[in-house]
Formats: structure tokens, sequence, C-alpha cells
């Protein structure tokens, strides 16, 4: 009975030792990760993706992965080039393009990369003036990403890119730039209370003139009518002197001497019938005298 303990538990072992055995040396790399192989403590290269076979106790696999990755710089405490502190965090993205550099060339290469991070972000704003600091900030992640993908390239890494998360200014700094930023609002609202008085003052003018322009022209054409009204009348009036002239100048051509004579007469006794004294006979009025008297007489 003993014996037979012994045996199962021998059987088991074995089976658990052959179990662990097949996963040290069968691998199944995804699409995404890399196996970097060191055999008797040299590297033979990056295996996968897929089924990879290993030997046992003498291969050492590292695992590797490929994809983006992102890390948080926690903040850290800069001084700008005019001796302003600022605080800044950010993120870094890098990708993993030789899986072998990355493990012979440096042991941990995101906190290589953490450290030299801090230490060049520290010398890009050192460069930079406060105000440069607050308004380029896509100059800065440019410039991080470049110093950073130059040294990181070496352990076959690329540094897709840097973005700043937020930067802390001195209080006294945030102050002053809440008071500029008030005293820009008040311009913007003053500038923009003068455009709408402005327009408006143009608007108002230029009605006026245009009304003006309409008053001047209905006064125009006012005195234009008036004056051609006039014009008619005056020519109708001409037309009925000229006629009337005409008709007294045929009616004329038909009245005889003794008939002005009559006439003449006619006029003397209305003026006799004045209270002057003293009566004044022209030249004509004795040729007129015997011309009626001879007429009679006939």
């Amino acid at each position: 009975m003993d014996g037979f303990w012994l045996l199962a538990c021998g059987i088991v072992f074995v089976v658990v030792v052959g179990f662990f055995m097949i996963l040290s040396i069968v691998k199944i790399v995804p699409d995404y990760q890399r196996l970097v192989v060191f055999r008797l403590g040299r590297v033979i290269g990056a295996k996968g993706p897929g089924l990879v076979i290993l030997i046992p106790f003498i291969d050492q696999p590292t695992w590797v992965d490929l994809r983006e990755q992102v890390r948080e710089i926690p903040a850290q405490t800069s001084i700008t080039a005019d001796n302003a502190p600022i605080s800044i965090d950010f993120l870094w993205y890098y990708k993993v393009f030789d899986p072998v550099q990355s493990v012979v060339q440096v042991q941990n290469f995101e906190m290589a990369a953490q450290g030299i991070a801090s230490t060049t972000l520290r010398a890009v704003i050192g460069g930079i003036g406060l105000d440069s600091v607050l308004s380029e900030r896509e100059k800065i992640n440019v410039s991080l990403r470049t110093r950073l993908d130059e040294i990181t390239e070496r352990w076959g890494v690329k540094v897709t890119n840097v973005e700043i998360r937020e930067i802390t200014p001195p209080r006294d700094v945030q102050e002053a730039m809440n008071r500029q930023l008030s005293a820009e609002r008040n311009r913007r609202a003053v500038v923009t209370e003068s455009t709408g008085t402005r327009e408006a003052a143009i608007n108002v003018a230029e009605g006026e003139k245009q009304s003006a322009i309409l008053r001047a022209e209905g006064e125009k054409q006012s005195a234009i009518l008036k004056a051609e009204g006039e014009r008619q009348a005056q020519l109708l009036r001409a037309e009925g002197y000229s006629s009337a002239l005409d008709k007294i100048f045929e009616v004329a051509k038909t009245i005889d001497s003794q008939t002005i004579t009559l006439q003449y007469f006619e006029t003397l006794k209305s003026m006799a019938a004045s209270p002057s004294t003293k009566y004044i006979f022209p030249m004509e009025f004795t040729g007129l005298l015997s011309d009626f008297v001879k007429s009679r007489g006939k």
C-alpha cells in the first residue's frame, strides 16, 4: 500500500514538473509583443509573434510590449529664464521599435526616460521666459519631444509625442494675469461700446443725409413744376393778349374817321364834367372838327 502511494506521488510529481517544463519551453507570443531570448547569457534575438520553443534551463526570455505607451511625469518646479519658478507636469508617449536594444542597452528604460524627461524639462524651461512658457506651449512640447527622442533612440524607443498637461505659475504672477485679463475684458467692452455708438451715429447721419437729399430733390422737382406751370400760364396769357390785339386790330380796320371823332367828343364831354377850370385842346381837334362839319354838311 505504501508503495502504491509513493508511485502515485511520483507520477503526480512528474506530471506537474512536465507541465511546468512545457510552459517554460512553449511560449505563445501575441502580435503586439516580442520575446527577447538570452541563451546562456547571450542574446539570440527577438522571437514572435506566434509559437516559440525554448530550451529549458538554457534560454531566458524577456517580454517586450511594442504598443504605444503613455507615462505621466509628475509636476516639476522649473526656473524660467527670467528667474520665475513655475510648476509643470506633462505626459510623454513612446513606442518600442527595437525590442533587443530596449532590453540590452538600459535596465529600465521607463524609469531612465522619466529621469531624463525631468532634467530635459528644466533645461528647456530655463532657456525661455515666463511669458513664452505660458503662451508657447506647443513649442515647448516639440522641444521636449525632440530632446527625449534623441536620447531614447539608442535604447530602441521612439518618443512619439509630448503634451504639457498643466502649467502653474507663481501666485503673484497668477494674480497679475487675472488683473490683466480683467483689464483686457474691460478694454474690449469699451471698444465694443464705442464701436456700436460710432456705427449708430453713422447710421443716423446717413439717414439724415438721405432725408435731406430726398427733401432737396422734392423741392427741386416742385420748383421745376411750379416754374413750368408759370411759364405755361405766361404763354397762355401772352397768347390771349396777342389774340385780343389781333381782334382789336381787325375791328379797328372797319371804323371810319367820323366814328373816331364822335368817340373823341364823348371823351371831351366826360372830361368837361370834371371841376377843372382849364381846357386844353390838341391841334388835331380842329382838324377833326372841320372834317366832321364837312361830313355833316354833305
